[in-house]
Formats: structure tokens, C-alpha cells, sequence
């Protein structure tokens, strides 16, 4: 992982597209999403993630803002033992696991608050992978003409988070893609599209709804 981070941040550090989020001390740090952190033991990631450990990264060329995937409420508690700088919640099935339940975000909220960490929601606008996992129909979640988007985004909203990410642009195979989508069958697959709308409502929604939070935590970063 440190030798990942340090080519990345060699190799693209200096592109102009190269992403970095201005943190409150006023530094622009790279931010970098870590699937499936709770698989590696938290003293491990402390080695890497905390001022004090054998590989650490912090305070040097190459820090950054380390996210972890929350999965189950107990990770929680490795992942601040672990040096994260926060957390995202990854998977767009309201209900799938404790981290994507709407109903557990402002939980999560009250705690990465108290810890200083960032919290990060995942959105996304529907869910279907039978395609590729024909025994998973229970996680399916019908796109509601957008509705279940707006829903999520909605629900993020509500925590004030520090970051919202989206669950996916073009994902196709789990049925989570935004990007512009036109009628499309293979022999083998039949593509989702949004008829009756247009090929662009999701990007549209997605425009709309980053017009209101950016407005929004415009407004509660000023009373924070």
C-alpha cells in the first residue's frame, strides 16, 4: 500500500486532474477510497495511517485522506484504531449491510463528529446484479423512475456530510450506472434504460441535486 501511494502520488501528484479535497487547515490532500479495509487488521493500517507508525505516511509527501468502506457498525471502531480519515459506505441497496441503511447515517454521523472523521454516504440510483448473480434478487432495488435516487440523496443530505459519493457512473453489471443510457439488447443481455425519460435523468438529477447541497453545506459549514 505505501509503495501504491507513493507511485501514485509521484506519477500523477502534479496533474492538474489529479483530485486533492482542501481540508480545514487549509492543505489540498488527495483522498483515496479503500475497499474492503476491514479484510486487513487495524494495527496493520496504523502502521501506515498513524503519525507514530513504522510506514507512516502522515505529515509527509505522501499523505492523504484515507477512506474506509464501513460494512457492519463494530468496524467502526477499527477504523479509528486504524488511522482513517474517515468513512464511505459504498453499496447503493438501502438495507444490504449497516453502513448502506439510511436509517443508520446520522448514528454514524454523531460518531465520525465526535471522532473528527469524515463521513461519506454512498448514493446510488437503483441496484440489480442478477446478471451476474443470479441468487442475489433480494438486493435489488427498483429505480422508481429516479425516485429511489432522490430518496438516497435526499437521505445523505440530511447529515450534513462532509462528501457524498455516488455508486456508480457506469457500473452496468450491478445496474448502478448515471451515465447516459440509450435501448440496448445482445444476445445474452438486455441493458437498462430510463424510458419514458430522456438518456440523461440520472445526469440531469445528479445536477439538480448537487445544485441543492452545494447551497446547503454552504450554509452549515458557515454555522460550524
Amino acid at each position: 500500500m505505501y509503495k501504491n501511494i507513493k507511485y501514485i502520488i509521484d506519477k500523477y501528484g502534479n496533474h492538474p486532474a489529479f483530485y486533492r479535497y482542501k481540508t480545514k487547515t487549509g492543505n489540498a490532500l488527495p483522498m483515496f477510497y479503500v475497499y474492503d479495509s476491514y479484510i486487513t487488521k487495524p494495527e496493520q493500517w496504523a502502521n501506515l495511517l498513524t503519525v507514530s507508525g513504522s510506514q507512516s505516511i502522515r505529515n509527509s509527501p505522501y499523505d492523504g485522506l484515507f477512506i474506509a468502506l464501513l460494512v457492519e457498525d463494530k468496524h467502526k471502531y477499527d477504523i479509528l484504531q486504524g488511522g482513517f480519515d474517515g468513512i464511505y459506505t459504498y453499496f447503493a441497496t438501502n438495507g444490504f449491510t449497516y453502513g448502506s441503511s439510511y436509517e443508520n447515517w446520522a448514528k454514524l454521523k454523531l460518531f465520525c463528529d465526535h471522532f473528527k472523521l469524515m463521513f461519506i454516504p454512498s448514493v446510488g440510483p437503483g441496484y440489480i446484479d442478477t446478471s451476474i448473480r443470479p441468487w442475489n434478487a433480494q438486493n435489488t432495488r427498483n429505480r422508481i423512475n429516479g425516485k429511489y435516487y432522490e430518496t438516497a440523496l435526499r437521505a445523505a443530505l440530511q447529515t450534513h456530510p462532509s462528501v457524498i459519493s455516488i455508486t456508480s457512473f457506469n457500473e452496468w453489471h450491478e445496474g448502478t450506472q448515471i451515465e447516459k443510457a440509450i435501448p440496448k439488447r445482445t444476445s445474452s443481455t438486455v441493458y437498462l434504460d430510463y424510458r419514458p425519460h430522456k438518456p440523461s435523468l440520472y445526469l440531469e438529477l445528479t445536477h439538480k441535486w448537487s445544485g441543492i447541497y452545494s447551497k446547503e453545506r454552504a450554509t452549515y459549514t458557515l454555522d460550524q
